[in-house]
């Protein structure tokens, strides 16, 4: 047995980490926190100071015996944990679980999993920060008490299955007031001007007046001045100007530019940041801090000299503006400036890229520019148009990176201008004056939102990810999928001395990959804002940020934080329940033309519908389903009652009926028991019998058996996968190897063997009798399946070991056996 064991949170990490030390250490991964709050209870004894229940998982008993045996056998050991709160609080449990003896273990931190940082590390060990554990107990903590608590109200006045947190329903409530702004927001026209001129050397160049009219007839007026006008440069200003680098990465800055540049969702980016850390190459990706280390200084100094010339090279010191942000710590920089390229997988490459790029730049000089800003005047009124140009003296940090910013901060990008001087006589090609429209506020994007959530001081570095998949897993948020609205506008030409209009058209309103709140997320959000102000409040949960900041620095105590907090919460959440009405968002519409009923929309059990009638009338109430497209807020009277026209009979094809309706992946035709969608663009409104048989008849050939194969058919289609071929209920994917479209016997027989084959490789037991198997799953783990159920292990149990009486009680703890009630006589 190894003198020294290192426990680290990741088994990746634990990788890294051991090709750097030798045969005297031993490193195991505690798979992240061994002891958590237990999930079917609070957990938290609010009558005795907060004081936390903490459970060790069943699925990590083996994990702690083992860690617990090796602890026994080491001389030392090294709790080597992250460096945030969330690092600290794992090893205090590793330590309190495994009940070490404080006198052979030792705190270690590193910010980077390189071998100077981790020998750095051993040579200057800590003991547990219990201000930082505090931290991040009191941040547990109270969320636990706002979702336990809050969770069940909603259960009751809203719907089962909903759930509430401090951060999540913030994040929700400014996604909800963003798109309420949106709804209640009129666009205002105005004409904007725009010219284009002919210099003496025959270069063009644009320009625009820096005013707009309110109408098309005095935009018209205008433009009839110009006729016949002669026009000439009235002034040009030269002036110099500077661009500075922006700072190095710091978590929700990469957030951001991984987003406008890759692409990558927020929670993607720091999936790989993650494994580009675990794998030494880059310095701890959860930081608020833009400060770098004098050794990166230096060696992005040598880097851009080597590279780029002495000229290019200043040295610079960030300071993070951000509150509570840890100055001590270093911003995201990869591990080694020297190394641009390393050989990796496609995602990690761009990122690693990016933070390359980014870190260089922030020690690189200033880019000089000359901007110019041109006057031009007519004989034939006051009004001046203007243009500026930008050229790049000296092209400084541009050489490698420039920052992107969001759809809302976007300028018009200034070119360069032709030479000119004052009083030149110009030629004026054309002039227009086009219709434009004021823009609504922009929806948030999850790199916006992260923006705003650091503005407001909401959430930390560790908090921004979680929080943005949670709000789009319960449902509360969701990617917006709609291209827009055609719009028409007009324009006016003035060219060669007549005035012209045309018409021409835009797309508007698209919320394609932008966060949109759904109606449940509206209803709720609407709820709590309504019944716990404070707890939305954004302030409050910026204060309550400021108050972890200072149990961390050891100037706050997290128990009374905790006291002052629940004393105000509990008593509004006990007279809430009680006294609340329900919400469901419930809109009147109308009146039914036929039976004079009420028409309203409001969100039921199985989501938003319209309802003809009330609980109180006579005649039972009837329901249609909101289209996907379609919101409480603002489905119109008619668009609700054109839902109870669905579904459609179509008429009979081939014995079986056929009818047009819409379902949760939009719009199709049924026929018997099969299902085909329409196209896009269709809808279940308007196609016709002649259509819904073309579609049929398509499914139909689409569906036939291309093959038998011991005795089975063999169809194939297109999924959201690809190409595939189905056979024995298996579905086969068929790569660009393969011509789809023409697949001979001998392809059709070697997807189906290759992927026997596999299915076999995958089972590590097989029980037949039992109908019980353990197969090989993603990232690492195992399922027992049986039947239709499906049970997922954690990576520390041995699936090749596990025995036939541990799978069928896990099967049953998965599936419970119904309680059966005695039938009264």
């Amino acid at each position: 047995m190894a003198k020294n064991l290192v426990i680290v949170e990741s088994p990746a990490k634990a990788k890294t980490i051991e090709k750097f030390l030798g045969s005297d250490y031993k490193v195991e991964s505690s798979f992240g926190h061994i002891a958590d709050l237990p999930s079917k209870e609070l957990g938290v004894d609010v009558d005795n100071d907060f004081e936390p229940k903490y459970i060790v998982d069943s699925d990590k008993k083996a994990l702690v015996k083992k860690l617990r045996d090796l602890a026994k056998k080491a001389e030392t050991i090294w709790l080597a944990s992250d460096e945030d709160r969330e690092g600290e609080a794992i090893s205090w449990h590793l330590a309190e679980t495994l009940k070490l003896d404080k006198n052979k273990t030792k705190r270690i931190v590193f910010n980077s999993i390189t071998k100077s940082a981790i020998q750095k590390a051993i040579e200057n060990p800590r003991s547990i920060n219990y201000n930082l554990v505090n931290a991040q107990q009191a941040r547990r903590v109270l969320d636990r008490l706002v979702g336990y608590e809050l969770s069940p109200v909603l259960w009751k006045k809203i719907k089962p299955g909903l759930s509430a947190g401090r951060v999540q329903s913030v994040a929700v409530r400014l996604i909800v007031e963003r798109e309420r702004d949106i709804e209640a927001f009129t666009p205002e026209a105005s004409f904007r001007i725009a010219a284009e001129f002919k210099t003496s050397e025959a270069n063009v160049f644009a320009a625009k007046l820096n005013k707009t009219f309110a109408s098309k007839e005095e935009a018209e007026a205008f433009l009839k001045q110009n006729i016949g006008a002669d026009f000439s440069v009235g002034s040009l200003d030269k002036k110099p100007a500077k661009k500075s680098p922006s700072a190095p990465f710091t978590t929700s800055t990469l957030q951001q530019e991984a987003s406008r540049k890759l692409y990558f969702s927020v929670s993607r980016t720091m999936q790989v940041a993650q494994r580009l850390y675990e794998a030494g190459l880059i310095t701890y990706m959860r930081t608020d801090s833009v400060n770098l280390s004098s050794e990166a200084i230096n060696a992005a100094k040598e880097a851009i000299v080597q590279n780029y010339g002495e000229k290019y090279s200043e040295v610079r010191n960030f300071k993070g503006k951000t509150k509570g942000a840890q100055e001590a710590h270093e911003a995201i920089r990869p591990t080694d400036i020297t190394n641009q390229s390393p050989s990796l997988e496609r995602d990690q490459m761009k990122l690693y890229e990016l933070i390359w790029k980014r870190t260089i730049a922030s020690q690189m000089s200033d880019a000089e520019l000359e901007r110019t800003n041109v006057k031009v005047v007519a004989n034939t009124h006051s009004e001046q148009f203007s243009a500026n140009g930008e050229v790049i003296k000296f092209d400084g940090f541009l050489k490698v990176y420039l920052e992107s910013v969001d759809e809302e901060d976007v300028e018009e990008q200034e070119g360069m201008l032709p030479a000119m001087k004052e009083g030149e006589a110009l030629t004026n090609n054309y002039i227009t004056a086009t219709e434009r429209f004021t823009r609504p506020p922009y929806r948030f994007t999850e790199a916006s939102l992260v923006k705003k959530l650091e503005e407001l001081g909401i959430g930390r570095p560790s908090t921004y990810a979680p929080t943005i998949s949670t709000i789009q897993n319960r449902g509360y948020v969701e990617k917006g999928t709609i291209d827009g609205t055609e719009r028409k506008y007009a324009q006016l030409l003035l060219e060669s001395g007549a005035v012209k209009e045309k018409q021409l058209s835009e797309m508007v309103g698209s919320d394609k990959g932008k966060l949109v709140p759904t109606d449940i997320g509206m209803i709720v959000n609407d709820f709590l804002v309504s019944h716990f102000a404070n707890i939305l409040d954004y302030n409050f949960t910026a204060k309550v940020e400021e108050d972890f900041d200072e149990i961390a620095e050891g100037e706050e105590d997290w128990q009374k934080v905790m006291q002052a907090f629940y004393k105000d919460f509990h008593p509004t959440v006990l007279d809430v329940q009680e006294n609340a009405d329900r919400a469901s968002g419930e809109r009147v519409l109308g009146e039914d033309p036929k039976s004079g009923r009420q028409v309203s929309v409001r969100l039921g059990r199985f989501g938003p519908m319209v309802q003809i009638g009330t609980v109180d009338d006579e005649e039972k109430p009837q329901f249609a389903s909101l289209l996907p497209d379609q919101s409480l807020n603002t489905i119109t009277y008619e668009e609700a009652m054109e839902l109870f026209k669905l579904p459609r009979k179509l008429g009979v094809y081939e014995g079986e009926e056929v009818e047009a309706n819409v379902g949760r992946f939009g719009p199709y035709v049924r026929f018997g028991k099969k299902f085909v969608s329409l196209d896009k663009g269709e809808s279940a409104f308007d196609v016709d019998f002649e259509r819904a048989v073309e579609l049929i008849k398509a499914k139909q050939k689409a569906d036939a058996p291309i093959y038998e194969y011991e005795d089975k058919e063999v169809t194939k289609g297109t999924g959201r996968f690809g190409p595939f071929i189905k056979w024995d209920g298996m579905f086969i994917n068929v790569n660009k190897k393969y011509d789809f479209d023409n697949l001979s016997e001998a392809d059709i027989i070697e997807l189906i063997e290759n992927k026997k084959q596999k299915e076999k490789e995958k089972v590590v037991q097989n029980w037949e009798e039992e109908g019980i198997r353990i197969e090989k799953a993603r990232w690492g783990r195992h399922n027992i399946i049986k039947g239709r159920t499906k049970v997922e292990l954690a990576k520390t149990v041995d699936a090749a070991k596990m025995s036939l009486d541990e799978a069928k009680a896990l099967i049953e703890a998965k599936v419970p056996k119904k309680k059966t009630r005695a039938k009264k006589k």
